[in-house]
C-alpha cells in the first residue's frame, strides 16, 4: 500500500489524478479462511483490520452483500460522543472517541474528524437531574462533561433564538467538548484499505444465505458465490442481526427499528456545535462540512426493516427545531432517509460469543457509528482469543440471562 501524503497528492495532480492505485483488491473468494466476517460496514471491516494488525490473523474474508459502507455506515449522521450514564458504558465509548482521534494517522487515511462539541439543552428539572448524574459518572472516568448557563449557551450558539412561547423554555445546557463529527464513508474506506494492505480479502456482492454447522460448531457459510469454509465466523450486520443469527438457531434479544434523518439545502457556516433538544422527541441537529443542516431524532416507535422515512417524524423534529432556531423555517428540505438499528433490550451493544462454537456477534445497539473503532477492536479480541476484551466483559449475551443489564434506555435520543 502506497502511503498518502502531500507529496503523493502533488505528484498525482500533475498527471491529472490518473495514476492512483486501487484502494483495495476485489479477489474471488477462496475455499477456506480462518475467519469470515459477515458485514462490510465499519464494524466488520474494522474487526478485520484489528485481527490482522493486533493479532496477526490475516487469513480473513469480509463478506458484504452490496457495496462497502452501503448499510448503516453510510446512513448515519456522523456524530461520535461518549455521554452515557452507566459505568460499563462510559469507558467503552471514551475508548471509541480516543481511537477516532488517532485513526487518520493509523490508517493513513483522512477521516475528516471535526471536534465540534455537543450541547444538550436543559428544559426541565428532570433533565437537569439526569444531566448532573451523567456528568458525575463521566467525571469518574476522566471525561469532560459540564453544565452551561443559558447565557453560556447563547454565547456558544449565536443563532440560538428560542421562541418566548416555548412550552418548555431552555434553562441552560450540558456540554461535551470532545464530541465530534467524522466522515462516515471515510471510516469504511480507510478500514478497508488498511485491512486489504495486511492481506484481508474484501469480497463485495457476496450475500450469505446460510451457515453450515457440525457438532455444535460452525464450519462455513453458504453464499451466492458458493460455500466458503471457516473455522470462526463473526457477524457484524447492522439491521439484520436477528436474520443472520437465526441461521445458527440463535434468537437475539433485540428489536429492529428505523432511525430517520434528513438534511436541508446547503447554507453558509452558522452552527458549529452538535445540538440536542432532548425534551422534544430527542431531536438533534448539526451542520455538515458541505453546509447542510442535518436533523434527526429518536427511533420510530415500531419494528420495521424499511429504509425510508415517515412524515410524522419529520413534523415532530422540525417543530421542536423551529422553536429554538426559528430562522431555519426558511430552509428547504433536500433529502430524507432512514437506517435500521438492531436495538438490544437494554440499549447497549452486544459483543459476545454464542452457544454455537466459533460464531461471534457484534450488535452495535443504538447508533453504532459512534462505537465503530471500539467495537471493532474488542470484537477482534473476542474472535482471536475466544474471550472478551476487558472493556467489553459486561456486554455479552449472558447479561440477559443473569439480569445484570447495562441499562441505557432511550439512548437513540440521548445524543
Amino acid at each position: 500500500m502506497k502511503r498518502f501524503s502531500i507529496f503523493s497528492l502533488a505528484r498525482n495532480a500533475l498527471t491529472g489524478h490518473r495514476n492512483w492505485e486501487k484502494m483495495w483488491r476485489s479477489p474471488d473468494p477462496r475455499r477456506e479462511y480462518d475467519v469470515v466476517i459477515i458485514g462490510g460496514g465499519g464494524h466488520g471491516l474494522g474487526a478485520a483490520y484489528f485481527l490482522a494488525k493486533e493479532h496477526g490473523i490475516t487469513n480473513v474474508a469480509v463478506l458484504e452483500k452490496g457495496w462497502l459502507g452501503g448499510g448503516n455506515t453510510g446512513r448515519n449522521t456522523m456524530t461520535v460522543r461518549s455521554n452515557f450514564l452507566r459505568e460499563d458504558s462510559v469507558p467503552f465509548h471514551e475508548m471509541s472517541l480516543d481511537l477516532y482521534h488517532q485513526l487518520s494517522r493509523d490508517l493513513n487515511y483522512n477521516l475528516m474528524v471535526s471536534q465540534r462539541g455537543m450541547i444538550t439543552f436543559i428544559q426541565s428539572s428532570a433533565a437537569n437531574r439526569v444531566a448532573l448524574q451523567m456528568a458525575n459518572t463521566m467525571h469518574i472516568y476522566g471525561a469532560e462533561y459540564r453544565m452551561l448557563t443559558l447565557d453560556e449557551v447563547k454565547q456558544k450558539i449565536p443563532i440560538f433564538d428560542p421562541s418566548p412561547d416555548m412550552r418548555l423554555p431552555v434553562r441552560g445546557g450540558v456540554y461535551q467538548p470532545r464530541a465530534s463529527m467524522v466522515r462516515h464513508d471515510a471510516v469504511a474506506w480507510g478500514f478497508a484499505r488498511a485491512a486489504d494492505a495486511r492481506g484481508v480479502d474484501i469480497i463485495q456482492n457476496c450475500e450469505v444465505t446460510g451457515i453450515q454447522q457440525e457438532g455444535g460448531a460452525v464450519t462455513g457459510v453458504e453464499t451466492n458465490r458458493g460455500v466458503i469454509k471457516a473455522k470462526k465466523i463473526g457477524m457484524a450486520v447492522a439491521g439484520h442481526g436477528s436474520v443472520v443469527a437465526s441461521m445458527v438457531g440463535q434468537r437475539l434479544p433485540i428489536i429492529t427499528q428505523p432511525l430517520q434523518a434528513w438534511v436541508s439545502e446547503p447554507v453558509k457556516p452558522i452552527l458549529n456545535e452538535i445540538v440536542v433538544i432532548r425534551s422534544y422527541y430527542g431531536t438533534y441537529l448539526m451542520q455538515s462540512d458541505k453546509g447542510e443542516i442535518v436533523v434527526g431524532q429518536g427511533c420510530d416507535p415500531y419494528p420495521s426493516y424499511a429504509q425510508r422515512g415517515t412524515f410524522p417524524i419529520i413534523e415532530d423534529a422540525t417543530t421542536s427545531m423551529l422553536e429554538v432556531f426559528p430562522s431555519f423555517g426558511r430552509l428547504k428540505l433536500l433529502r430524507h432517509w432512514a437506517g435500521m438499528l438492531d436495538i438490544p433490550y437494554d440499549g447497549s451493544p452486544i459483543i459476545s460469543k454464542t452457544d454455537t462454537r466459533g460464531f461471534y456477534i457484534d450488535v452495535a445497539g443504538s447508533g453504532g457509528f459512534k462505537t465503530t473503532p471500539a467495537a471493532a477492536k474488542t470484537f477482534a479480541h473476542l474472535i482471536a482469543n475466544d474471550a472478551p476484551h476487558p472493556l467489553a466483559e459486561k456486554l455479552g449475551l449472558d447479561r440477559f440471562a443473569s439480569g445484570r443489564l447495562v441499562q441505557e434506555g432511550g439512548v437513540s435520543a440521548n445524543r
